[in-house]
């Protein structure tokens, strides 16, 4: 007999996501039907154990436009919805969903923030965008002649050592601390 894996889902206006939790699935052999038919099988562990899932779901889809992503954990279905409108559920039956089935909630949107999702930018595409051409800092446009200049500045001015040096002032110096060794950073010997 096959057991069911845990199911998730989620939709947009035009688009269902299900998810289903099975880790190293193996021999995944999913059927979409045009009238909603959701037909997934697969095994899992050195047994081979079977699941299986089944949905007759709650409105025509677009099998053509529909995808899957098969991964370590979980597969992922993009199911494509025949009309652009939202269900009021995933499965024709009504009452309450089985057991193995839940809703999403890391990828679910409302059907009135649909549209604001949309419109913030949060889908933004920055495939064709060259950032290395922004100038925001990140040393591009540095020549090595500027390098070597800069390599080759003298040190002579650093106050840091100096102060080291001299110590502190008198009245700093009754407040002072000194530590009982000082480590320095190891230099190789050529």
């Amino acid at each position: 007999m096959s057991r069911h894996p845990s199911v998730k889902w989620a939709q947009r206006s035009d688009t269902l996501y299900i998810t289903i939790d099975l880790p190293d699935a193996q021999d995944v052999k999913l059927k979409l039907q045009p009238e909603g038919k959701f037909l997934f099988s697969a095994t899992t562990g050195a047994e081979k154990t079977p699941y299986e899932v089944d949905l007759d779901l709650y409105d025509k889809i677009d099998v053509n436009e529909s995808k899957a992503n098969i991964g370590l954990r979980n597969i992922c279905y993009l199911v494509k919805k025949a009309e652009n409108k939202w269900w009021k559920r995933l499965i024709k039956q009504e009452g309450k969903a089985p057991v193995f089935l839940k809703v999403d909630w890391d990828k679910w949107v409302d059907e009135d923030e649909e549209s604001e999702d949309k419109g913030s930018g949060n889908d933004m595409d920055f495939g064709d965008l060259d950032f290395s051409k922004l100038n925001m800092g990140g040393g591009s446009g540095l020549d090595d002649d500027a390098l070597d200049k800069f390599d080759d500045l003298d040190d002579s001015s650093d106050t840091e050592d100096e102060n080291i040096e001299e110590g502190p002032s008198a009245a700093a110096e009754s407040d002072a601390k000194y530590p009982d060794s000082v480590e320095h950073e190891a230099k190789p010997s050529a």
